[in-house]
């Protein structure tokens, strides 16, 4: 039912319309074949439904001009009930006329208010129905734009705060990064213009991904690598990096900049808790279809002083923007890990493929 409303939904009035009144012609055709009048009347009679539709054209263009969503639903109920009755009226003037025509004086029983009476009963639910049909439609349309609204609104705003948080890490690598070629230019030029280099490969990364919120997992992992070299230079025999990545895990669409908060803390903390040379793991992997990317490096937890919970002392914006952007882009769909061991913290993320229960 739920795959079949919006193709409904996509029905123009013309497709209700002719269906509508072409299911009555039918019914209606059925039930005069099944009496024995002269042809005349048979032909007659078929005339009275086409005479409805195009009477109900007219109507259209009254309601038309209703401002339905100003008015409350009593009124429009009587507005329904009002012209209901006004067409019920000229359908049974215009089948009289019609009848007038083809039968002459015969046609006087039209006047006699018993058959009036009846006719009356008869269409009054016709046109009823067709009326609440009408702005039924009308009003399930409006719901349903008012959801694709809201829905539109829900993607813009979530697009909008994933753009921030990324934005917010690019600034925070800058700064560091160039505090690194600082250190490092007085020391040795050669190094200094290598790190630059890998400092515009890592920002040629952030320009051309600055509107895509997934990146192959491949392309992150070198927009790393780049990062990492920035920083090996910078500390040399004092930093050690691993990488195990599982080919199948390359072209796994993730967000962009997502692992590099991971491995800026690791190299941030674990030069602080961490017998040298600080040693960092970067491992990817795919298990039945779900990705799971971990960074593991030596040292310990640092743990803010004030509220000894466990929270990184310094700057938390990194995981914490980690944090939100996973729950943003995969609700329901991933794991965010953080193991505390002897010697050693490892961050695990998960990503599935299908919403975990």
């Amino acid at each position: 039912m739920r795959s079949a409303l919006p193709k409904l939904r996509l029905l123009s009035f013309w497709h209700y319309q002719i269906a509508g009144w072409t299911t009555l012609w039918l019914a209606d055709f059925a039930l005069i074949s099944f009496k024995p009048m002269p042809l005349r009347d048979i032909v007659t009679e078929s005339l009275e439904v086409p005479l409805a539709f195009t009477l109900s054209l007219l109507l259209r263009q009254i309601y038309k001009r209703v401002d339905y969503r100003s008015i409350t639903i009593l009124a429009l109920i009587g507005y329904i009930a009002f012209w209901s009755l006004v067409f019920t009226v000229l359908w049974y003037a215009s089948i009289a006329t019609l009848w007038f025509f083809a039968t002459g004086p015969s046609a006087i029983s039209f006047l006699d208010y018993r058959v009036a009476l009846r006719w009356i009963n008869y269409f009054v639910p016709i046109w009823l129905g067709w009326s609440s049909l009408y702005f039924g439609l009308k009003f399930w349309r409006d719901w349903e734009d008012q959801k694709d609204r809201a829905r539109k609104a829900v993607a813009l705003a979530q697009r909008a705060r994933l753009q921030m948080l990324r934005y917010q890490l690019n600034p925070h690598f800058l700064f560091n990064a160039l505090n690194s070629v600082r250190a490092l230019i007085q020391e040795d030029k050669k190094h200094a213009k290598d790190m630059i280099t890998e400092l515009s490969e890592f920002l040629r990364y952030s320009l051309i991904h600055r509107d895509h919120s997934d990146v192959p997992l491949r392309e992150e992992l070198d927009a790393i690598r780049h990062y990492l070299s920035i920083e090996k230079k910078r500390f040399e025999d004092k930093l050690k990096v691993t990488f195990h990545i599982d080919p199948k895990a390359e072209d796994y669409p993730v967000l962009s900049f997502l692992i590099h908060p991971l491995v800026e803390n690791a190299i941030k903390y674990g030069m602080k808790t961490s017998p040298m040379p600080l040693k960092i793991h970067i491992e990817a992997a795919m298990r039945e279809g779900n990705l799971r990317i971990a960074v593991n490096n030596s040292g310990s937890w640092l743990s803010r002083p004030e509220d000894g919970k466990g929270t990184l002392d310094g700057t938390g914006t990194g995981l914490t923007n980690v944090r939100t952007r996973l729950e943003n882009a995969y609700p329901g769909r991933h794991r965010f890990t953080v193991k505390r061991n002897n010697g050693s913290v490892g961050i695990t993320i998960d990503i599935y493929k299908e919403l975990k229960a």
